[in-house]
């Protein structure tokens, strides 16, 4: 028996690294996986993968009309939604002073208003159900600051401040919703982020545990949160870091 036996799970931007590692917890612990993703063919790779009924919707979270034929589809298919997990991301680094402010538009897109896009479209559906939970995707950016992630950073933020309202909106629906935060996490998005060995070397000597996280390590806290392990869990923001961040 899998702690999430029957549910329906939409994970984002789940076709590669921590997403996908994600949608394949999602669904070792019994839940029928959504994968979503930009790149329809990386999601029907993992959702073909996973096997069984995972279903690939290629959605662009930062379009509202692709978001919303996203969850027609579920709903039609399955019927319910009782997971929702945002974890599509992006960021470029660089010092904000040099930086593009269309490089601001795509960061805060995606990062933020993709996750108000989903929210948007699934949380009356779970408000309707009467149960649901939603696990965001922050940062350790978001709630300390990281040099040369200066418009990530606030977007992340904004997206542990938006769980924390959620949360509470929803509480007597009982719809919850908590925020996951990565640490440096060994994905290809941290490799084109710290393409340096020395700077790596360093962030791993920083960290308490003295390695970078696993993709694994962020889905086991997901799954969690996701599960009734977790029923009495709302608005809440856990930093999955190896002890870089403590709070």
């Amino acid at each position: 028996m899998g702690k999430l036996d029957g549910r329906i799970a939409i994970v984002t931007g789940a076709g590669q690294g921590i997403g996908r590692a994600i949608a394949e917890k999602l669904a070792a612990e019994g839940a029928t996986v959504v994968v979503t993703d930009l790149n329809g063919a990386t999601a029907k790779e993992v959702a073909e993968g996973i096997g069984g009924d995972a279903l690939a919707v290629p959605t662009d979270v930062t379009s509202r009309d692709s978001v919303g034929a996203m969850v027609a589809e579920v709903r039609e298919r399955f019927g319910r939604i009782d997971v929702l997990v945002n974890n599509a991301g992006w960021d470029k680094a660089g010092r904000f002073v040099d930086s593009d402010p269309a490089d601001w538009e795509r960061a805060i897109g995606i990062n933020l208003v993709g996750v108000l896009n989903t929210c948007k479209a699934v949380l009356p559906v779970m408000a309707e159900q009467g149960a649901g939970a939603v696990v965001n995707l922050g940062s350790d950016a978001g709630r300390v600051g990281s040099s040369g992630e200066a418009v990530y950073s606030a977007a992340k933020g904004g997206v542990i401040a938006f769980t924390k309202t959620i949360a509470r909106e929803l509480a007597r629906a009982q719809v919850r919703a908590n925020c996951v935060c990565p640490g440096p996490t060994d994905t290809a998005l941290f490799a084109d982020f710290a393409p340096d060995p020395k700077l790596r070397e360093a962030l791993v000597r920083a960290i308490p545990f003295r390695r970078l996280g696993q993709p694994a390590d962020v889905a086991n806290a997901v799954a969690f949160l996701a599960s009734d392990e977790a029923s009495f869990i709302t608005g809440q923001t856990v930093s999955v870091s190896g002890g870089l961040t403590m709070s």
